[in-house]
């Protein structure tokens, strides 16, 4: 296999220095036209690449985003996809790390991406987390940062997020108004900014609607299927079991469903459930689960035009932050009476 031709291959068969053959390919104008056009058409005669690593580390930009999200489940790979399709139509590849929930390998991974020299990077914070000087770090060396999905209130960095808040109440003022009175939500982590802004929507929802808050009624855990089902074992053993569940996700959601079947209680009839993501898989159950949609592509996009943004604006876009609007899709697991125009289909 033949080895790739090098600048020091186009000097020697040109009888020019190496620099001469640098100027000509760089078009510098200190080299005269006529070895210009012979260092360029010997150049892609030999088909010459130039050493991109090279390259980047004297234009101080490797063209390369990097990634950090606390897993690959659908959203989040959903998320990665619209970041890629912006990064690759703008010229930048993208490295993709999870920390799988882990602040420890979260803090390892913003390590290495910086090792790897990338441009810059686009952060979904891990559950762990909460301390951020590694993130700070990545500031310190000027380098641009976006901060998506899950944002945090100790980094002011740019963002893009949904409006949790509102998702957390389309679903709940749903149950409320189709005759759900005494509604659960199993309500993620407790240290997470994403689950408390869905457990405020729930807690609005039951203010407007004038019903007290019950606190036995609220339950933290993971975002994790089998934690969902144990969880709602334990609800639908209580002396007064709920009417209806809020699951701030949608794996959560079917862990729910679960220990509604194994009671024998059926859907919408003698509990109501609603998820959240509107994953695919809410719609091949039986029956269908109702769920707030997270417009996962579109959030991902939005945080790569962003950063690609950030990355060619001198301006300070520290604050600025782009909210994603959410939208509550309607199905057989919540629908007792015909649905308000609006709400979803």
């Amino acid at each position: 296999m033949n080895k790739p031709a090098t600048i020091k291959d186009i000097a020697q068969r040109l009888n020019v220095s190496i620099s001469t053959v640098s100027r000509s390919l760089r078009n510098a104008p200190d080299v005269n036209m006529e070895t210009r056009q012979a260092v360029i058409a010997l150049s892609e005669e030999l088909n010459y690449q130039p050493n991109k690593l090279a390259l980047s580390l004297r234009q101080k930009q490797t063209h390369t985003i990097g990634v950090i999200v606390p897993n690959l489940d659908y959203v989040l790979s959903t998320m990665v996809k619209g970041i890629d399709e912006v990064a690759l139509e703008a010229g930048y590849t993208v490295m993709v790390c999870q920390s799988n929930e882990s602040y420890g390998r979260e803090i390892l991974n913003t390590r290495r991406l910086l090792d790897s020299l990338v441009d810059g990077f686009i952060i979904s914070v891990s559950s762990e987390t909460k301390i951020v000087d590694h993130f700070k770090k990545i500031q310190h060396r000027g380098l641009p940062m976006v901060i998506f999905d899950r944002v945090t209130p100790d980094l002011t960095a740019p963002s893009v997020r949904l409006d949790n808040e509102e998702g957390g109440f389309l679903a709940t003022e749903h149950l409320l108004e189709q005759g759900y009175k005494r509604i659960a939500i199993l309500a993620g982590p407790v240290n997470l900014g994403v689950s408390n802004s869905r457990l405020e929507g729930y807690i609005k929802a039951l203010k407007k609607h004038k019903i007290k808050k019950d606190d036995n009624l609220i339950i933290y855990c993971d975002f994790n299927q089998d934690y969902a089902y144990y969880a709602t074992r334990e609800l639908l053993a209580m002396k007064k079991r709920p009417d209806a569940i809020f699951t701030i996700s949608d794996r959560m959601a079917i862990g729910a469903m679960l220990a509604i079947k194994e009671k024998g209680l059926k859907m919408p009839h003698d509990i109501g459930l609603v998820g959240f993501n509107n994953e695919p898989v809410v719609s091949l159950v039986t029956p269908q689960i109702s769920s707030v949609d997270m417009p996962s592509f579109e959030l991902g996009k939005a945080a790569a035009k962003l950063f690609i943004e950030t990355m060619h604006n001198n301006e300070d876009m520290s604050h600025v932050e782009e909210v994603l609007r959410p939208r509550l899709y309607v199905r057989e697991s919540s629908r007792r009476v015909m649905v308000k125009t609006g709400k979803g289909k």
